[in-house]
């Protein structure tokens, strides 16, 4: 059964004519295909226009929907099955929340690292709704470091909100972890490409977030900290959190704009989970086409545009 969101009824009420007039059609009694075919493009005109006008708090709840692809739908997708995860931090344990390993990409491997939520309840309790532990960024490190070592180049999918906040995970320093990888990525010698898929909240994504290119999916969110956090810290209740949203400026667009990111991908109309082999062929042709510009320059002039790129974050003249 599909899922709705609150600002799609209307999408959700031609949906349910749509599903009776295929009842009718399949008992063969009345003629109903020219009514079927006005609905579905109703349907499709209906999706653009409220699409093309999305706050940015219904933006974030696209990037929440349930059945929107999470990371290891992208990679299985992209090296089209020719993926092998590696487990493990070599130190503590195996974090659920964070995954990765080596893919094929057009007969060339790539170490591919993400968050992992989880498809349902069970799933996302094992997955930790994907909230890495420190564990989750020192596997993390292991495997760049990894591809490091076989000059090979990281694409690191971005979707959790937040890092794990539990007293256990800051008792094995959580905010070391996070920040051991802001410094080792940034001097990373192989290429290092981020994509926002999802939710991109606080240090749990800026974990693995410092690339050569850091790109967003349209219906994304990329912030300091999520709507509900912030009306919860400025107005002492999660009633705000629209206005928080706005406030925020974590839109895609907004993003991009502060120069945040150097890009957007387009998502399938009615957002990546309508149509998800459309966004995983989009993602796929966004990240070779990094790929073969990042390729053409020396490790050293990776570092130096990438060192420059973060260090220029923030910084304004009067």
């Amino acid at each position: 059964m599909a899922v709705y969101l609150d600002f799609e009824k209307s999408i959700q009420e031609i949906d349910e004519q749509i599903i009776k007039l295929e009842e009718i059609k399949e008992k063969g009694d009345v003629d109903v295909s020219v009514t079927l075919k006005d609905l579905l493009e109703k349907k499709k005109l209906t999706t653009k226009e409220i699409y093309a006008n999305l706050s940015p708090w219904q933006k974030v709840q696209v990037s929440r929907h349930p059945e929107r692809p999470y990371t290891l739908e992208y990679i299985e997708a992209i090296t089209e099955g020719n993926f092998i995860e590696l487990h493990g931090d070599r130190n503590v344990k195996d974090d659920k929340a964070m995954v990765g390993g080596f893919g094929l990409l057009n007969d060339e491997s790539v170490m591919f690292i993400g968050h992992q939520k989880g498809v349902n309840t069970k799933m996302r309790q094992y997955r930790n709704f994907g909230m890495p532990n420190p564990e989750g960024y020192r596997k993390a490190l292991r495997l760049m470091k990894m591809a490091e070592k076989f000059n090979k180049p990281v694409v690191c999918f971005i979707d959790t909100p937040g890092a794990f906040p539990g007293l256990e995970a800051e008792e094995r320093g959580q905010g070391e972890a996070i920040a051991r990888n802001l410094f080792e990525m940034m001097n990373l010698k192989v290429p290092i490409i981020n994509i926002v898929i999802g939710e991109g909240a606080s240090g749990g994504a800026l974990g693995i977030g410092i690339g050569d290119k850091v790109m967003m999916m349209e219906n994304t969110w990329y912030s300091v900290i999520s709507p509900e956090s912030c009306s919860s810290i400025l107005w002492r209740n999660w009633e705000h959190k629209e206005e928080a949203a706005e406030c925020l400026k974590l839109t895609a667009k907004d993003m991009k704009k502060n120069k945040l990111i150097d890009g957007i991908i387009k998502e399938p109309i009615g957002g990546a989970h309508t149509d998800k082999e459309a966004s995983f062929k989009k993602v796929k042709t966004e990240i070779i086409k990094q790929l073969t510009e990042l390729n053409e320059l020396t490790a050293n002039q990776r570092i130096e545009e990438r060192i420059n790129k973060f260090s220029s974050m923030g910084v304004y003249s009067e």
